[in-house]
């Protein structure tokens, strides 16, 4: 099961309140203004700014 297109909607990045892009074949979330990649684990949005990885991971995200 994927994310819901309401929850999809209404998620923001936490750090500049920007939107979201959904990677649904990876399940991440991924701002783009802060260069961040947010995980999705069993459908929960993991929005923790600590948590996040930045987008220019040396595995290639």
């Amino acid at each position: 099961m994927a994310l819901s297109e309401g929850l999809l909607d209404i998620l923001v990045c936490p750090n500049c309140k920007g939107p979201l892009e959904y990677r649904k074949p990876v399940e991440e979330l991924v701002c783009t203004a802060c260069r961040l990649v947010y995980r999705v684990e069993n459908d929960i949005p993991i929005l923790l700014i600590d948590e996040a990885q930045t987008l220019d991971r040396p595995d290639g995200g």
